[in-house]
C-alpha cells in the first residue's frame, strides 16, 4: 500500500514540477530584470521557443517509444540548405521538398532500427552524420544567403498576425497536430503502450515495428520543418545552422516530464519544457551569463530532469 502511495506521489511530482518550475523561473528573471516581462520580450521568447518546440515535438514521439533520435539537428540544417538552394526555382515547393527529404531520412532511420536491429541512438547518430555531410556537400561548406525575392516567399514565417509572429502561429498548429496524433489516434495509444512495455505490446498484437518507423518519420519531418523556419528567420541556409539545438531539444522533452525510458509524456509537457529552456536561455542573457556557458546549464538540467522522471525498473532495457 505504501509503495502505491509513493508511486502516486512521484507521478504528481512529475506532472506538476515542470509547470511550477516555469512559473518560478519567469518570476525570478522578471524580478531581476523587469524588462523581461515586457510584451515585446515575451513575444520574442515565444518566437524563439517555437523552433525549439517544433524540433522537440518530433523527438517526443520517438522518446515516448523508449528510443532516441540524434539526427534532428543535422536534418534541420540540411533542410535550411535545401530551401536556400531551391527556393528561387521551386518557390513554395522548396519547403515541401525539405519536409519530404526529412520524411525519407526518418524512414531510413526507422528501417535501420527495426529491420537491422540497430539501437536507435546508433542508427540516428549515423543518419545524422550522413545528413550533415550531405548539407556540407550541397552548400559547398558555406552559408547560403537568401535573395530578396526568396525572402518574400518567407513572409509566412517572418510576418505577424495582429502583432503575433507567424512562427508562433506555426508552433500552435504543430502543437494541435501533435496533440491529436498522440491523444486521439491509434498511433498515440500504441506509442504509449510500446514505451510502457514493448513485449506486452507485441503480445497484444500491436505492429510495433510499424509504429516505430512512423515515429522516426514524424521526428525527421518536424526537424525539417524547424530547419525551414530557421532558414526563413535567419534568411540563410547553412550546414551548421541548427548544430546547437540537439541538447536543448532533448532537454525540453525530458524537462517537460516525458520519461526518457518511454511510456509517459505528452506534447503539452514538451511545450512546457521548451518554454523552460527558452526562459533559462534568455534569462541567462538578461543576467549577463556567458552564452557559451549555456550548454553547461542545459546539460545539468537534463541530468536532473532524467533523474526525476526516469523509470528505474526499465534501466536494463533502455534503448
Amino acid at each position: 500500500m505504501q509503495a502505491i502511495i509513493n508511486r502516486l506521489g512521484a507521478d504528481r511530482l512529475r506532472q506538476w514540477l515542470p509547470l511550477t518550475t516555469l512559473v518560478v523561473l519567469v518570476a525570478i528573471v522578471g524580478a531581476a530584470q523587469p524588462a523581461f516581462l515586457e510584451p515585446s520580450t515575451l513575444l520574442q521568447l515565444a518566437g524563439d521557443t517555437a523552433v525549439l518546440f517544433i524540433l522537440a515535438t518530433g523527438v517526443t514521439f520517438v522518446i515516448m517509444l523508449g528510443g532516441i533520435d540524434l539526427s534532428i539537428q543535422s536534418m534541420a540544417s540540411l533542410a535550411s540548405v535545401i530551401v536556400a538552394l531551391t527556393i528561387a526555382r521551386l518557390g513554395y515547393g522548396a519547403f515541401v521538398l525539405a519536409v519530404v527529404v526529412g520524411a525519407l531520412a526518418g524512414l531510413l532511420s526507422g528501417l535501420a532500427h527495426v529491420r537491422l536491429k540497430i539501437p536507435s541512438f546508433i542508427a540516428t547518430l549515423a543518419m545524422g552524420g550522413v545528413l550533415f555531410s550531405s548539407a556540407l556537400v550541397l552548400s559547398r561548406e558555406q552559408s547560403i544567403t537568401l535573395s530578396d525575392t526568396a525572402r518574400e516567399l518567407q513572409t509566412w514565417i517572418t510576418g505577424t498576425v495582429f502583432g503575433v509572429p507567424n512562427v508562433v502561429v506555426v508552433g500552435l498548429v504543430v502543437l494541435i497536430v501533435g496533440h491529436i496524433l498522440q491523444s486521439h489516434t491509434a498511433f498515440g495509444r500504441y506509442s504509449a503502450a510500446i514505451g510502457a512495455g514493448e513485449p506486452a505490446a507485441y503480445a497484444s498484437g500491436v505492429k510495433v515495428d510499424r509504429q516505430k518507423v512512423f515515429a522516426y518519420i514524424l521526428s525527421a519531418s518536424f526537424a525539417a520543418l524547424a530547419g525551414v523556419i530557421l532558414a526563413g528567420r535567419l534568411s540563410s541556409g547553412s550546414p551548421t545552422l541548427a548544430s546547437e539545438l540537439l541538447l536543448p531539444s532533448i532537454a525540453a522533452v525530458v524537462v517537460g516530464g516525458t520519461a526518457i525510458t518511454g511510456g509517459v509524456g505528452s506534447i503539452w509537457r514538451t511545450l512546457v519544457g521548451a518554454l523552460i529552456i527558452s526562459v533559462v536561455r534568455i534569462g541567462m542573457t538578461f543576467l549577463g551569463v556567458n552564452i557559451f556557458a549555456q550548454n553547461i546549464v542545459f546539460g545539468a538540467v537534463l541530468i536532473a530532469a532524467v533523474a526525476i522522471t526516469i523509470d528505474r525498473s526499465k534501466i536494463p532495457i533502455v534503448k
